[in-house]
């Protein structure tokens, strides 16, 4: 790529990666700016909505996910002590998607797919070691400034779309606000090779308990037979090197499933969980997406969905402001769609379901459970229920706005 470029994406995760091809396939000229050397290892997110493999179908990414991807038509949501309280198909719905299930792949095998594609468009050009550090803009153009393997750099582009994460430093150099808050407790992730199905597991699955709620997915790994992750909860006061120990991880999982041998344990690792929005989607030529707009917790499996979400429908409004079909203001719609539904609906509901599981109130707990599976009891309940925790409600909510 010669000409300066018309948009400068920063950060190579998958929603930096396909809002550069996104816009490289829509023919225009995009600048991919990663902090990091080469591509990252993400271990939590790896979950798809049936809205957002239909959004990757047309560039060859849904397909070639499916090569090494778990389907997951069904899944649960439990209670250590009663059992399984309902569970959810999602083949109910095939009547409005292709997609009639929930996709697990690991994030950082999703990544080198898109990235892979991205690097036969002519219109694209990536820089890893390449991390931004700051930015001015005037009425025509934004500069940004990068830290390189070379030394300081500057970079010119009609756009600047920051997608480097939840501490994205895009975000902060336009100050804008990250409203919400930082949940007290921590999650912690142990991932074993001990399969979890023959005990009536289905490959994802949500686990209510007032003391220790757990979640559970299957992810491919390095292929069969895969490898189940486990989510628990980490009270404040406790310390990370305890939480990480063999011991206190050994004592979680067989908390969750009591077993004679000793669970081997892959990966672990501890992180926080926030509920956050930023004030803006748009600051004058800078907009925002995926986790640098907006962050949550992984109930629901919302976060990257979302930040999907978000790169599809600002692509298809930037490419035609770049290609000088449609004026600047069509951005805004961009705002108001996603803005709202994170606020809406993804905030919302993931509040709604990591309540649900951690619920301490028994009558809170009954209650639960009774919505629940009155829901279930119909079918025109269940459907209402597969199409937001699928996303799809909150796609058609999207392209509502106006």
């Amino acid at each position: 790529m010669q000409k300066k470029p018309q948009v400068i994406v920063a950060g190579a995760g998958p929603v930096g990666l396909l809002t550069a091809l996104a816009l490289a396939r829509q023919d225009v000229r995009v600048l991919l700016l990663e902090a990091e050397p080469a591509l990252t290892i993400d271990l939590r997110a790896g979950t798809y909505h049936p809205p957002s493999l239909e959004l990757m179908a047309p560039y060859g990414i849904t397909d070639e996910m499916h090569k090494t991807a778990i389907r997951v038509p069904r899944w649960q949501i439990r209670d250590r002590r009663q059992g399984v309280i309902v569970e959810w198909d999602v083949g109910e719905i095939a009547d409005l998607t292709p997609y009639p299930y929930r996709l697990h792949l690991e994030q950082h095998r999703l990544t080198p797919i898109i990235l892979a594609k991205l690097m036969e468009c002519p219109q694209a050009r990536v820089l890893f070691s390449h991390r931004v550090t700051d930015l001015s803009q005037t009425a025509d153009k934004v500069t940004v400034t990068a830290d390189t393997p070379g030394g300081t750099e500057q970079f010119e582009a009609e756009w600047l779309v920051g997608a480097d994460g939840g501490r994205s430093t895009v975000r902060k150099c336009i100050d804008v606000g990250f409203d919400g808050f930082t949940w007290d407790e921590r999650f912690v992730v142990a991932s074993t090779t001990y399969d979890y199905a023959p005990h009536g597991y289905t490959l994802n699955a949500y686990l209510a308990d007032p003391e220790e709620w757990a979640a559970i997915f299957k992810m491919p790994d390095e292929g069969p037979p895969g490898i189940w992750r486990v989510i628990f909860p980490v009270p404040p006061e406790e310390e990370e090197a305890v939480t990480l120990s063999d011991e206190m991880v050994e004592r979680r999982m067989q908390r969750f499933l009591p077993r004679r041998e000793r669970y081997q344990i892959k990966y672990k690792g501890i992180y926080r969980v926030h509920q956050r929005v930023a004030k803006e989607f748009r600051l004058g030529r800078v907009l925002l997406a995926g986790d640098a707009a907006h962050l949550n917790n992984p109930m629901g499996a919302f976060g990257l969905n979302g930040g999907i979400h978000d790169s599809f429908n600002l692509t298809e409004k930037l490419s035609k402001v770049c290609r000088g079909e449609a004026d600047p203001s069509l951005l805004d719609v961009y705002v108001r769609q996603r803005r709202t539904v994170n606020l809406e609906y993804v905030q919302e509901h993931s509040i709604r379901n990591l309540r649900r599981l951690n619920e301490k109130s028994e009558e809170k707990r009954r209650q639960n459970f009774d919505e629940l599976r009155r829901q279930a009891a119909s079918l025109a309940g269940r459907r209402e229920f597969l199409q937001v925790s699928s996303m799809i409600a909150s796609v058609q909510r999207a392209n509502a706005i106006r």
